[in-house]
């Protein structure tokens, strides 16, 4: 028991520490000051090697019980560390530093969290996997507490993803990131557990019977950021006067910026939407002709 009061105290301790890895005044005006520039922030470093840990522990114990490729799939497994790897990528790596200097890479960071990162840790369905890898009377609790977890439903998760992109990007608030550390975290933090949620709610909250609604709310989901992609690229005027000073170091006006970060959202994103719904929309003809067959073979 003193142990894990110790671990608690510790984790605190972190946490309130992070006001100390505050952001810089100044980004870094080139590139070869940015690749040396990774953002250690203690919780996401510790977040990233907890849930790390508890994967590889959870996978190793399900694979003694049931087999490999039983209990979790190998693939399903390869889906997980990719997305935890695109997570490090978005939250540590120099990419996060260089999202202080354009606003551009500031749009490829939050769409590498929400459409690579998010969507990948989503389909390994690593809740099971985390709950084998805690001793087996916390199992018990952490389960039932996991039932009531997520209660969204598609169109909740929608809206809840909507709101969250669209407040996000109301300039006064979308610049208060650039000089304030923790509304920065909460903006990542708002953006990576709603496209969690939002994914979920598709691919699993209502099992097969989301499929044929999931399909209506990712395309849908992909003309709203679309509008908000386009209304960047081709409005004549900056969004983000915090980025005045920071562009020309590389080589690009704050307006070619905001114009760039507008088409990152704008097509990248919109195919990536367009993927995942063609993939629901097979899946949901798929389980409709299964389940026509069931209807007919029990008639």
């Amino acid at each position: 028991m003193r142990s894990r009061a110790k671990l608690l105290i510790a984790l605190l301790f972190i946490f309130t520490a992070r006001a100390a890895f505050a952001h810089e005044a100044n980004p870094p005006p080139s590139f070869h000051e940015l690749i040396r520039d990774w953002e250690f922030d203690p919780v996401v470093v510790v977040g990233l090697f907890l849930s790390a840990w508890l994967y590889l522990r959870g996978t190793r114990r399900l694979w003694k019980i049931v087999g490999v490729n039983a209990g979790i799939k190998r693939w399903e497994a390869a889906c997980f560390w990719l997305g935890w790897f695109f997570t490090a990528v978005a939250l540590v790596s120099p990419l996060h530093a260089w999202g202080e200097a354009l606003f551009s890479a500031h749009m490829v960071q939050h769409e590498i969290l929400m459409l690579l990162a998010a969507p990948l840790l989503v389909i390994s369905r690593p809740l099971a996997t985390y709950l084998h890898a805690l001793p087996a009377r916390w199992r018990r609790t952490v389960g039932r507490w996991s039932k009531i977890g997520i209660i969204a439903t598609p169109f909740s998760a929608w809206f809840i993803h909507a709101a969250a992109l669209w407040i996000w990007h109301y300039p006064p608030l979308f610049q208060a990131t650039l000089t304030s550390d923790w509304i920065h975290a909460a903006q990542h933090a708002s953006f990576f557990l709603s496209a969690l949620v939002f994914w979920w709610a598709l691919f699993y909250g209502r099992g097969r019977h989301s499929y044929g609604s999931g399909v209506l709310y990712i395309f849908t989901t992909g003309i709203h950021t679309g509008i908000l992609g386009a209304l960047l690229t081709l409005s004549s005027r900056v969004w983000y006067p915090a980025y005045q000073n920071t562009t020309a170091a590389w080589g690009l006006t704050p307006l070619e910026d905001q114009q760039l970060g507008g088409v990152v959202m704008w097509v990248p994103a919109s195919l990536v939407y367009l993927a995942a719904g063609l993939v629901l929309f097979a899946a949901w003809i798929k389980n409709s002709g299964s389940t026509q067959g069931e209807k007919v073979y029990a008639g």
